[in-house]
């Protein structure tokens, strides 16, 4: 199955087409992506864990639609570059850890988004889900950033 994605004509049209519109857009989709989920999800979670206390939870509840733009363009254009390298990456041990980390990152909104659209006063219990989404997102770009280098 990875080779059959591999060689279909949208995966070969990304990885050697000369185009701006191939590659170079795609990550640059990819980037702005992860900058509007990580960003946003960093905004509530310094929030949660005590910075600019007097803005109330309910100001930010913008941050889940801008979570789930970030989070559709990223699979959208994850998917795009998997493909043009599918029985690579599909075989990957760092990949599977930086996927593995991107899912632990995501779940992470679900607890705490339940957290502020009830209004409740961010306790320890909510805290700790702040910590564990910056934690888990610094892993997961890190781990996305070090596949450069570990998959030459």
């Amino acid at each position: 199955m990875l080779e059959w994605l591999e060689s279909t004509q949208l995966a070969m049209w990304v990885g050697q087409s000369p185009s701006v519109w191939s590659m170079p857009t795609i990550l640059t989709l990819h980037t702005t992506g992860l900058a509007l989920l990580v960003g946003a999800s960093w905004v509530l979670d310094l929030r949660l864990l005590g910075i600019s206390r007097t803005i109330p939870l309910s100001a930010f509840r913008w941050v889940f639609p801008v979570v789930a733009i970030g989070l559709v363009v990223n699979v959208i254009t994850g998917v795009l570059l998997f493909m043009k390298a599918a029985t690579t990456w599909g075989t990957s041990f760092p990949f599977l850890i930086k996927m593995t980390l991107v899912a632990a990152s995501v779940a992470t909104v679900v607890p705490i988004r339940a957290h502020v659209l009830r209004g409740d006063t961010p306790g320890d219990n909510v805290r700790v889900w702040a910590i564990a989404s910056i934690v888990a997102w610094c892993a997961a770009v890190t781990a996305g950033r070090l596949l450069a280098y570990l998959m030459v």
